[in-house]
């Protein structure tokens, strides 16, 4: 397990009681945010402390991996310099009785707050400009101690929810809304012609056009060299949904894969360089790789890319796999 806080004055009601945690995935000036580039490397059974008012006042139970996700229209004007598409996560919310003030207790909890990406400053106080931030576990059972009995509940259910993640993986219903509005839009957009918007369609499923553009320039999955195209799949490398028309048939958005790597790469648990050599998400579990014929060590290398493909791939690596970019020294 491992341990997270969350600063949520400004959505707090609206995340507990959807059962999430939803962030921006960049700063509003277009640059990366430590604390929502953490989202992407949480897992779960991994537990969450939500700071708000001065207090911690509820916990929860991850119970699904980062996806991209349109911003919640509940947050109404919450945020209104946020980008409308950002990270979310899904969590298991308990609301605390006994909401502690860490500021009360800060004499015990400052020595383990960690160099950087601390959630509180030394005399206790919250920081804004923190979000989400993951905390060492000798701090984190402090607190779970202050908490008390409510904590060992919450904590106790985290087992049984990575259990429930393995069985049956949570669903992603907002990603499908997503995808099946922007296809009715194109379906229905007579300003395209009709074979174009069929191609499209198709495209969504690695079908048709896209598939013949791809099967142009790949020749094989990249990780398992399997050629027979009957068990290779068009997959995007920048996902249909956040591409542009031309982009969704290009050719060289696409690489062809098994099912297996195409769950890996679709996913987010592994990307490439633009070198060929393979990126393994740190909440990939390291067994399932191996059998899915990926060295979980990263050792992989596919092959260099073209420059189209490496301009695809620098968008998956960056909005899709769930790895923290960019945050270093933790």
């Amino acid at each position: 397990m491992r341990y997270w806080w969350v600063n949520q004055n400004q959505t707090f009601r609206q995340e507990i009681e959807g059962g999430y945690l939803w962030s921006p995935k960049r700063n509003k000036n277009g640059h990366r945010n430590p604390f929502y580039e953490f989202m992407r490397e949480v897992a779960p059974g991994d537990l969450v402390f939500s700071f708000c008012d001065t207090r911690i006042a509820a916990l929860g139970i991850v119970s699904g991996y980062c996806r991209e996700s349109p911003k919640p229209e509940e947050f109404g004007s919450a945020g209104t310099n946020w980008s409308q598409i950002g990270w979310r996560v899904e969590v298991r919310w308990r609301r605390l009785d006994n909401a502690i003030r860490p500021k009360d207790h800060i004499s015990r909890l400052r020595p383990d707050l960690q160099r950087k990406y601390a959630p509180l400053t030394p005399v206790g106080n919250g920081l804004q400009s923190v979000y989400l931030t993951r905390i060492g576990p000798t701090l984190a059972n402090t607190l779970l101690s202050l908490i008390g009995r409510e904590a060992d509940v919450v904590a106790d259910a985290s087992q049984e929810v990575r259990r429930i993640e393995r069985e049956s993986p949570a669903p992603e219903s907002d990603i499908e809304e997503w995808e099946r509005r922007v296809e009715v839009d194109i379906a229905t957009d007579h300003a395209i012609r009709e074979t174009e918007r069929t191609a499209l369609v198709q495209a969504r499923r690695g079908q048709g056009l896209f598939r013949e553009k791809v099967r142009a320039i790949e020749s094989a999955c990249r990780v398992t060299k399997v050629e027979r195209m009957e068990h290779l799949i068009a997959s995007h490398v920048q996902p249909w949904r956040d591409s542009n028309n031309e982009e969704r048939l290009d050719g060289e958005n696409g690489l062809l894969l098994t099912p297996t790597v195409d769950h890996l790469f679709d996913k987010g648990f592994i990307s490439f360089e633009d070198n060929g050599r393979v990126i393994v998400s740190p909440v990939a579990d390291p067994d399932s790789l191996r059998r899915m014929g990926v060295d979980p060590d990263g050792r992989m290398n596919v092959g260099a890319f073209s420059e189209g493909q490496r301009r695809y791939l620098n968008f998956h690596r960056e909005n899709v796999l769930r790895m923290a970019r960019g945050v270093s020294n933790r």
